[in-house]
């Protein structure tokens, strides 16, 4: 498997992680999307945006749903977290519903620690979220600090 950079975004695999094509599409233009490929077949992808000459933010991470619960989740925040530091970042920030509990297990398990809630921030989606019976409102944001 590689992870490599893209200028052709996969919307639709973009879409799982995010709903909203409006803010998909504003991030990708701040960013550089990374994609994991596997014998020619797209695996997983994440959006990386500079925000400041030392924060970066992993905007956006989906994987396949064949391939989710084997660990690739991991490989591309590793791989994202690795280029942050390449580029002289000292944390990297991520953020996903209230709703999302496999995505704040995973982000906890790679280093992160919470740093702040969002509070209504899906609220202005268009079509209301539900993961797990549970409704998304708020935004947790989490950060990674790179030693």
């Amino acid at each position: 498997m590689i992870i490599e950079e893209t200028e052709n975004y996969p919307f639709e695999l973009l879409l799982e992680a995010d709903p909203s094509i409006y803010k998909i599409k504003e991030y990708v233009e701040k960013g550089k999307c990374f994609i994991a490929v596997d014998k020619e077949v797209l695996q997983g992808v994440y959006i990386l945006v500079a925000h400041t000459p030392n924060k970066a933010e992993i905007t956006n991470i989906a994987v396949i749903e064949e391939e989710r619960g084997r660990g690739l989740g991991k490989k591309l925040i590793q791989d994202a977290l690795q280029r942050a530091k390449k580029l002289g970042m000292t944390s990297v920030e991520i953020g996903t519903g209230n709703s999302s509990i496999a995505q704040l297990a995973l982000y906890q398990k790679c280093g992160f620690r919470i740093c702040g809630i969002i509070q209504g921030f899906f609220d202005d989606y268009p079509e209301p979220i539900v993961e797990d019976g549970i409704r998304c409102r708020d935004m947790i944001r989490l950060t990674y600090q790179i030693s």
